[in-house]
Parts: structure tokens; sequence; C-alpha cells
């Protein structure tokens, strides 16, 4: 016989703010994002980790949502693609993405972009190879991934201006 599934209470800050539900304990963070706040920029791919696709940031790292339930989240901060930008600012992840056209149909690029964030607040300017090893967990089906890798580079590059300037 079936057993149900229990409901639990979570708590999780998502893009700076805090949010409280009651969900089926199984609710994995993707669907938590997406279906319960509302949030659909972050994609579903394949529900096995192999895609990237539902990337976002767990506390600052880099995680695919379809392989963390949202209860494991709880008391956590998550960032989204939609809590990247300042406003009308993008930021400079994602700009660097728009100017170097590191994209093609769309639909990795959400977790392509958290990927490389994370990877970039890891290691600062990154080289090409470093940007293809880092990634190699993200997949774009579309693309050669030459356009990505420009793009995660010159982001990269753009987060330390940025930073620089705040210092």
């Amino acid at each position: 016989m079936a057993r149900e599934s229990e409901d639990v209470d979570v708590a999780i800050t998502v893009n700076g703010d805090p949010t409280t539900n009651r969900v089926e304990a199984r609710t994995l963070l993707v669907h938590y994002l997406r279906e319960v706040v509302g949030l659909t920029g972050t994609n579903i791919g394949c529900d096995t980790t192999s895609c990237g696709a539902c990337t976002v940031l767990l506390d600052g790292e880099s995680v695919k949502s379809c392989t963390v339930l949202a209860a494991q989240a709880d008391g956590s901060s998550v960032t989204t693609i939609e809590g990247l930008a300042d406003g009308d600012a993008l930021h400079p992840m994602q700009q660097a993405f728009r100017e170097y056209h590191g994209l093609q149909c769309g639909y990795c690029t959400p977790g392509m972009v958290m990927a490389a964030v994370s990877l970039a607040q890891e290691h600062g300017a990154l080289t090409e190879p470093e940007v293809r090893i880092g990634l190699e967990g993200n997949l774009c089906r579309c693309t050669g991934y030459h356009n990505i890798v420009k793009a995660v580079i010159a982001g990269s590059e753009a987060m330390i201006e940025r930073v620089g300037a705040r210092a």
C-alpha cells in the first residue's frame, strides 16, 4: 500500500524575499520555485541532474534544483535567474551572455548563467579551459559552446570590475 507523502513547512529566502509555505515533503526545489513561488525562469530539463537547466544558487553555491528537496533548502537562501539583475540593470554575467550571444534557443541559458556566476565567484577571472570544465554539468543542445565560453570569460572579468568599483 502506497504511503501518503507528509506535508512540511519550509521557510526559504528566494531572491532576498522570505517565503514560507506548506508543501509535500517530496517537493523538489525546482517545483517549489516554479509552482509555489511562481518564478518560472528556472527550467526543468531532465529531473536527473544531467542537463543543468534547473541550476540555482543555494546559499551562494550552484546546485541543480531538480535533485534538492524544498525541505532540504528550509532556512536557506536561494537565488534564481530572476534575482540576479538589479532592477533594470542586468547582472554582469547576464549582460555578457547578451553581448556575446551566449545562447540560441535560450532554454539552458538561466541554468548556464547561474552556474557561470557561481564559477566566477569561486575562481575570479576565468580561462577557456576553466569555463569548459566548470560548466561540463550544464548542457546546451543548440550551440557549440563557443559563444557561451566567450560570454562566461567576459562576464567573470566584468564581475571582478564591478566588485573593484565598489571597494
